[in-house]
Parts: structure tokens; sequence; C-alpha cells
């Protein structure tokens, strides 16, 4: 049953993605026998057409989603069967679903549900009435006496006292039947979300200028062209009580229009009876269940969109540029307590710590710089880390005045600590570091995430890294799924090396779980560094399974075989010798094959498991063996004397750094300790439909200042121009 229903499912993912059967039904096949999303997209090309790991992560998830509406259709389809309520026509149009809404609709009528006016009614045997007036509403049946047929259904032992008490209750199940009904749910809903406007008010008890939400003080958006960042807001504001919010349309053209649809009969008393019987359902019925059933459609939407704007920061962070393997001095910067300053050797491994006090008097500030030219010259510094939290740019200034001094002075650089203090804190940190003071640990993350800022983040909970909008209000289960397979997508992309992974990055590789990566950790202090990737297959717990899932991501950098350094499976050593063989040259030089490989057709070393995407990607791998896919390594240099936000001035050209992208524009870092705005509309000199078409996180780039309001702390900035 199972297999026939993946078939069914495979089929239909077919169509809907425009992916031929074939691809499909090898891509499900892989994942439910346990293969990750980045091993299918870089290791199994051949079986899934070259599929990328964004279409895999959807096809995955449709999958998902069809597989619990069949489970459910089959769930409603029994439930309605028990009732005996089942006919052909419901059945087909219950097979025919593709989505979960249309589906509970039709089970609507049939759901068990809570006692409500209408379930009342039959109770007291009004049903009869309800069906024989609804079998009077047609223009050719005969006069029907409401009154008359009602008082044959007064029943004071089942309440029913009198005639209109009757009538009402009759009403109640007519209403009821039209609230239920699936196509004018569905009209609704289409109404709501094609014609619909989000309208909202500050309430009276919050005068003008005395909230967050001014902008919506009096607010009204279609429901069509309203924005994530706009909608998350007003659902943040009535949340918090501040504003109203309500979905409206135009109420009385949609009910002409049910009018129109649902009263047949020319009886003037039971036309009268049946639009009040309309009025009823729409307003105490329909319209409640529809508004908030579209709103939290388009709060589901609005949720998505701005976990996309999260994962498209986060990936901008994880894969920003690295410093790379130089001995690094992390410093987090204080007034009061000092600067803790720890030093990372070039491989990342912490070395020792100092406290200095720069900012506290003359005396102070020598001891301080001597201190900092004895580590510089005692550990041949070549970089220093410098967090861009409170006292930085002091900081800043005071490091940039002892580095003349040095004959080899270090670049200094100020580096984001947005979650060091989180990672200082974490059980990650109190595990790596169990004998240091916290702040002490956030300087070694500081300067750890200037070498490498993925290795480094991945300790971090995403969340904490500072580059999401509205993160406390999405829901929160998408969030960290998405966010979880941010990191292990850009964690694979790279590579990680395997002799000097911490436990936290290790987990994020493909089939390593935690429990295995911490093993992994434990043989390489025990054992010492891997040679080769086959040691470990020693590590316990990582079986076969395990080792084809993540041997191709794991680097071993001088070590017994050079294709260890690269992102070449050890299953495809065999190819890769063959052809080496075939050229006369050596795996020691891969890139003489690379350059043998491209002298010739690489369909003649074409076999029934090897097909040209992977010899592609092999001969790319060859060509630049153990290369880093990310970008060179830039920084950016904050203006002398602009420190704070008094020392901005309107029209000033500054250089800053990206830190955060929404749909609504860019927040750079000018170094005044406040991020300023660049506006959409400020990003470029064309129409930006999307800031991350010009910018992503990390960047560095030349910002004009067009305003600054010190009591609200705001900077408006602009890239036009500059």
């Amino acid at each position: 049953m199972a297999a026939t229903l993946n078939q069914q499912l495979a089929q239909t993912l077919s169509g809907e993605f425009s992916l031929t059967l074939h691809h499909v039904s090898n891509a499900l096949e892989l994942w439910l026998d346990g293969a990750t999303i980045p091993f299918i997209a870089r290791y199994r090309k051949e079986r899934t057409g070259e599929m990328t790991e964004v279409v895999l992560r959807e096809l995955f998830e449709r999958y998902g989603y069809l597989s619990e509406l069949e489970e459910r259709k089959t769930a409603i389809l029994e439930s309605i069967a028990a009732q005996g309520k089942l006919t052909e026509d419901l059945e087909k149009k219950i097979r025919a679903c593709q989505q979960k809404t249309d589906l509970e609709d039709l089970y609507l009528p049939y759901r068990p549900k809570r006692r409500t006016r209408a379930t009342i009614a039959r109770e007291r045997g009004l049903e009869p009435l309800a069906e024989a007036i609804a079998a009077h509403n047609h223009p050719q049946a005969p006069r029907f006496d409401l009154d008359g047929e009602s008082a044959k259904f007064v029943n004071p032992e089942q309440e029913v006292e009198t005639a209109a008490a009757a009538l009402q209750g009759a009403a109640d199940i007519l209403a009821e039947a039209i609230a239920e009904d699936a196509e004018i749910r569905a009209a609704l809903r289409q109404t709501l979300l094609e014609q619909g406007s989000f309208e909202s008010r500050i309430k009276k008890d919050y005068p003008e200028g005395s909230t967050k939400y001014e902008t919506y003080r009096n607010y009204q958006i279609s429901s069509r062209k309203i924005a994530p960042h706009n909608l998350l807001a007003l659902l943040r504001g009535e949340r918090e009580g501040i504003l109203d919010l309500k979905l409206t349309h135009d109420e009385e053209r949609f009910l002409q229009q049910l009018s129109n649809r649902l009263i047949q009969t020319g009886d003037r008393r039971l036309r009268e009876f049946y639009q009040d019987v309309i009025q009823d359902a729409y307003k105490r019925l329909l319209q409640p269940s529809i508004s908030n059933r579209v709103i939290g459609e388009k709060r589901d939407w609005a949720d998505e969109a701005s976990i996309e704007t999260f994962e498209a920061n986060l990936r901008a962070l994880l894969l920003a540029a690295p410093a790379g393997r130089k001995a690094t001095l992390g410093i987090d910067p204080g007034f009061r307590t000092g600067c803790k300053v720890a030093v990372i050797s070039d491989l990342g491994k912490f070395l020792t710590y100092e406290t200095i006090f720069p900012h506290q008097s003359a005396k102070r500030r020598q001891e301080a710089a001597q201190t900092l030219q004895n580590l510089v010259n005692t550990y041949g510094i070549e970089l220093i880390a410098i967090g861009n939290g409170t006292a930085s740019r002091e900081t800043e200034r005071f490091v940039k005045e002892v580095l003349p001094e040095l004959a080899n002075p270090p670049i200094a650089l100020l580096v984001n600590e947005s979650g060091a203090s989180v990672y200082s804190a974490s059980e990650v940190a109190i595990a790596e570091f169990p004998e240091l003071d916290v702040t002490i640990r956030g300087a070694i993350s500081i300067a750890r995430r200037l070498q490498d800022p993925l290795a480094e983040l991945v300790k971090i909970d995403p969340k904490s890294i500072g580059v999401g909008q509205y993160q406390h209000d999405v829901n929160q289960t998408l969030l960290k799924r998405k966010l979880a397979e941010t990191v292990e997508s850009c964690v694979n992309y790279v590579g990680v090396d395997l002799n000097t992974a911490s436990a936290a990055l290790l987990t994020s590789v493909s089939g390593l779980s935690k429990t295995v990566a911490n093993n992994i950790v434990a043989y390489r202090d025990e054992q010492g560094a891997f040679r080769n990737r086959r040691q470990l297959l020693k590590v316990p717990k990582l079986g076969p399974k395990a080792f084809e899932l993540s041997a191709g991501f794991l680097r071993v950098r001088d070590g017994d075989n050079p294709l260890d350094n690269t992102a070449v499976h050890p299953e495809r050593y065999g190819v890769v010798g063959a052809i080496a063989q075939d050229l006369g040259a050596s795996l020691a030089q891969p890139e003489e094959i690379a350059q043998g490989m491209r002298s010739r057709d690489l369909k003649r070393y074409v076999t029934d498991e090897v097909g040209e995407p992977t010899l592609r990607d092999i001969l790319g791998e060859l060509e630049k063996p153990g290369r880093d896919p990310r970008d060179e390594f830039t920084y950016a240099s904050f203006k002398e004397g602009v420190e704070t936000l008094a020392d901005l001035q309107e029209g000033m050209v500054l250089e800053g750094v990206v830190t955060n992208v929404a749909n609504f524009g860019a927040f750079v870092d000018v170094g005044v300790h406040q991020d300023g705005l660049v506006h959409i509309s400020q990003l470029a000199n064309r129409f930006v439909r999307d800031p991350n078409e010009v910018v992503k996180v990390g960047d560095v780039v030349k910002v004009k200042v067009l305003s600054v309001d010190e009591r609200l702390k705001r900077i408006g900035l602009s890239m036009k121009e500059v």
C-alpha cells in the first residue's frame, strides 16, 4: 500500500514540478532511505537529473504535505462512511483535493462538533421543518405557509414553545448549512484574498506619537498588496492591545451575490426569511470563520517570507569570507571592567588571555599598550578582532595608536559580536573552556569568527546572531527547521576540516549525529590527527551509512591521499585512479589529472555508475584541490572621528557593513553603535523589487547620510550615486 501511494505521489509531484517521474522517484527513494539533501544534491546527480538543494527541499516538503493530505483523506472518508453519508460524488471530490483547506471544508458538514444552535435545533426535532423549507426554495414550488408549518412543530417537551421558536430553529439549521457549504466558503475566501483590505486603528488610550505603531494609526491596504513586515507589525500591535485590526471587503455586494445564488423561490415571505437566514449565516458563522482563516493564511505567508529573508541573511553571514589561518587577537571591549583580550593560534586554538584597561587613566593606558605590544610580538599576531559593542570605537582608536610602534603591525578590524555573549554562556562554550570566565569566552568567539565565521557561528543559536526581522513573531517550529537547514547547507557547501572542526561544526555535516560528532573529536584527541578519510570507520558508532553520507564533506589536509582534501567522494577514488593511470599522471598532482581531463572528451570515462555530472564535479575539484568556495576576505574602514550619532552630518559619505537585510531595505553599520537604514528606494538608481538583488549581509558598501534623528536613534542612508 505504501509503495503504491508513493508511486501515486511521485506521479503528482512529477507533474507539479515539471520533472521526470524517474528522477522524482529516485530522489524520493534516496531520501526515504535516509540520505541527506546535501548528499543527494552533490553525489547523486545522475539519479535525480541534477536537482539542486532548493528543488529537493521543495520536493520533499511537498511530498510530506501530500502524504499528510492522503492520510487525512483516508480518515475523513472512514468517518463519513461510518455516518452512512458517503456518496460517490462526495468521495470523488475528497479524493481529488490537493489542498488541506479544501479538504477540511468538504468535511465540515460531517465533522463531529460541539453543540451549536443548529445541533440543538436538530435535537428538538426541527430538521424536517428545515428540509421542508429548503424543498420549497425553487421557482416551481407551491406556496409554503411558514407560520402554519412551523406551528406543527411546537412541542413544549422539546422546549419548542412557539411557532416562532420552531421557525428560528429551522433557520439555525439552514444558516449552518450555508456557512458549511464548501463552494460558498471558497468564494468568500477568494474574495477576501483578492478584494479584501486590512484596516487598523490605534486605540483611544494611546495618543498620537506615543507608540511605535504610529504608521498604523489610520491604516488601510489591500490584502493583495500588503507587505510581510507590515502584516507582522499589525498582528503584533493587535496582540499587544494597541491596534484594532480587521479584514474588510464589500459585504453588501457579496451578500447580494449570495442571495442571488441561494434564493430561488418567488414567494415574498420565503424570500424575506431566506434573506434573514443568509445574513445570520454570514455575520455569525461564515465571516468570522473565513476571515480568521484568511488572516491565518496571510500570516503563514508573511512568516514564510520573513523566514526566507532570515535564511538569506544567515546564509550570507555564514558564508562570509574568512580571514583565514592567521594568529588573531580577539578583544571584547569594555570601559569599567576593562577589555578582555584572547590570543588564538592560526588553527583557532586558544593560547592565553589578558585584561587591559586602556580607558581609565594615562598610566593604565600605557600599561595596556605595553601588554598589547607584547602579545602581538610574542605570538606573531596578524589580525586583531575588536567586538563592535560598547567601547568598540574607543578601543579601535587605542589599538590603532599602538600599531604604528610595532615592526610588523597586524590589521585591526571591528567584528560584529552579535551572539558572542549567548555563546559565552552556552553549554558548548562551557564544554570547550570550563575554566574560563564568560567574558574571555566572548573574546575567543570574536577572534575565531574573524578567522572562520562559519566554524564559529554554527555554535550559536541562529536567532541570536541578529540578522532576522520579527523572528519572535513568526512560526517558531518552521523558523527553527529552516535555519537548521540553512546551517546544514552552508556547512556542507564549504566542507569541514576533519582535524580542526569542533563537535558543533561536525554535527551539521551530512550524516553525522551529535553523538558521532563528539566521538570523532574524542577519537582525534586520543589517536591524533586523521591521516585519511577511511579512519572515520574506526570512530565508534560511525558505520558505513554515516561514512557514505559524510565522507565527501570532510577534508583531510596534508594526509595520505590528496583526494581526501577535495570534495571528491571516496566511492569515486577508483574512477580518478583509472583516469590518472590512463593519463600517466600521479594522484599527488591533481591539477595534472584535471588538465588531462580537460583535453579529452569526458564521455570516454562515463560508466553505468558515473555520469558526466559527477565527472564535471571531479574535474572542478581536481583543478583547485582544497579550495574554499567563499569570497576573498575584505573589510570596511570606518571613518575616523565618526563614532557616535552626534558625529554624523547629512551628506556625509561613509563606508559601512551590511548587518541585516529586510524586504523594505538594508541596515548598515557605519561605526556609531546604531545601524542606519537604506530604504529599498535608496538602494540603487533603479527600481529594486527585492533588496537581496543588490546587497547581502556582510557586504562592504558606501553610503550617504540622508537624515539623523538622535532622539529616536534613527539614521537614514542612501546608496544612490555614492
